[in-house]
């Protein structure tokens, strides 16, 4: 490898003002190396939401931007991250950061994922304008989904082609939901080494994790195992399992150090201070609830269509996604390494900004706005007595992630610099 210049990162907890170190790093595009070459687990985690997942689209562009800043314009989030999991949009988001292009490069930069929603949402989600609109809405919930899909698949089956789950360049974990079994099925990097049934295209793992109830058909794909015969998939929307996608991510690793996987090898099963986590959400509307005397008085159709909005899918994931929320920050606080832990939310959100499916112009332009403003925000953490999400002394968003992408910078250095000395004693002529 080549030698590069030195740079200045911080050297101790990655969410405070640190004392600085020089480094000297190395020039490098392959894949991040194993943790046994490290000091940390890096996970990265976003949220379902539909067009929504525009904000984390901006979160992700600027935190990209930083590891270029530190490393150069080649890094790409999927080099610093053990894994990346997403739910719905954010299982998109997850394939669009991990799928190879011709080159063995992430598919897309983060810059690039705020304009294709911009460019894509109208499409999968055709809006009309006309008197009748919202009848016409109302009536389509009531007799099937809301839109076909089919722009939605034909644009994943192009762009992803015939990438499986095994080629993706970093670890990935997408639940979707198994409505034949009536059970999650999570599509793991993890568990594909052990369930080959699991290693399905990624294009029929994202339109099944995307397949939310209401808005979008349910997907039937099928998969063959080794000796011939095959496994059906009857999936729906990741969100029916795990909208927050975080939990299930670190029981996966967790899961795997129990199993003794060399990768981890310097991991205790219990101990999550080398865990770093980053978890994206895509907006609540908790600003903007409903009274409990008004939803006593709700029938079949409030519940599916309120407001542009799909109150009894909303409450449902925001819930789901809130609880993983509160699980993860116990165990954080409890271990005295809440500093690892980084939840980027906006619960503030109201009006047409809620909406999964509302893809206009305006909206979509707004939505960005919001990823910008939310970069702004102090950092908040969940107060384990009142489950509200409250600010701490940490400054903002955009200056935690700027600590995180030195964090990251500095382990994927490391795990170069000790990967390449165990090499180079066991290759001398390699050197």
């Amino acid at each position: 490898m080549e030698l590069e210049n030195t740079i200045n990162t911080p050297t101790s907890s990655w969410m405070q003002h640190t004392k600085v170190s020089t480094i000297t790093i190395y020039k490098s595009k392959k894949a991040l190396k194993p943790q046994s070459d490290g000091n940390c687990v890096t996970i990265l985690s976003i949220d379902g939401g539909g067009i929504r997942g525009i904000i984390p689209g901006v979160i992700l562009g600027y935190l990209e931007t930083e590891l270029q800043k530190l490393d150069g314009s080649d890094a790409r989030l999927a080099g610093y991250f053990d894994v990346i999991a997403g739910t719905s949009t954010g299982g998109l988001v997850t394939a669009m950061l991990t799928a190879p292009n011709e080159n063995k490069r992430p598919l897309y930069a983060a810059k690039d994922i705020k304009d294709f929603y911009l460019e894509e949402c109208p499409k999968i989600f055709p809006q009309s304008n006309h008197l009748f609109s919202c009848i016409e809405r109302v009536v389509k919930s009531m007799t099937g989904p809301t839109y076909d899909g089919k722009y939605l698949h034909s644009m994943l089956r192009e762009k992803l082609g015939q990438t499986r789950l095994h080629d993706t360049l970093t670890n990935v974990v997408i639940p979707a939901f198994d409505v034949k079994l009536s059970q999650p099925t999570i599509f793991s990097s993890y568990a594909m080494k052990h369930f080959s049934s699991l290693d399905a295209l990624l294009s029929d793992i994202c339109i099944s994790t995307s397949a939310a109830p209401t808005y979008l058909p349910a997907h039937k794909f099928e998969t063959k195992e080794p000796d011939g015969s095959t496994r059906e998939f009857n999936m729906i929307d990741g969100g029916m399992a795990a909208n927050n996608p975080t939990l299930v991510a670190m029981a996966q690793v967790t899961r795997e150090i129990s199993r003794g996987n060399p990768d981890f090898a310097s991991v205790g099963s219990s101990d999550y201070s080398p865990f770093i986590v980053l978890s994206l959400g895509t907006g609540t509307t908790k600003a903007g609830g409903f009274d409990a005397e008004d939803v006593a008085k709700w029938g079949l159709l409030s519940w599916l269509t309120n407001a542009n909005t799909t109150p009894i899918i909303d409450i449902y994931t925001q819930a789901s996604g809130d609880i993983a929320d509160l699980h993860l920050s116990t165990i954080f606080q409890t271990m005295q390494c809440e500093e690892n832990y980084l939840r980027i939310q906006d619960d503030t959100i109201s009006g047409d900004l809620g909406s999964v499916d509302l893809a206009t112009k305006e909206n979509l332009k707004n939505l960005v706005k919001v990823g910008e403003n939310l970069l702004k925000k102090p950092v908040s953490r969940t107060n384990l007595k009142t489950g509200a999400s409250e600010p701490v002394n940490r400054g903002t968003n955009e200056e935690a992630l700027k600590r995180l992408a030195a964090a990251l910078s500095e382990e994927r250095r490391l795990r170069l610099s000790n990967n390449s000395k165990n090499f180079s004693s066991l290759n001398p002529q390699r050197c």
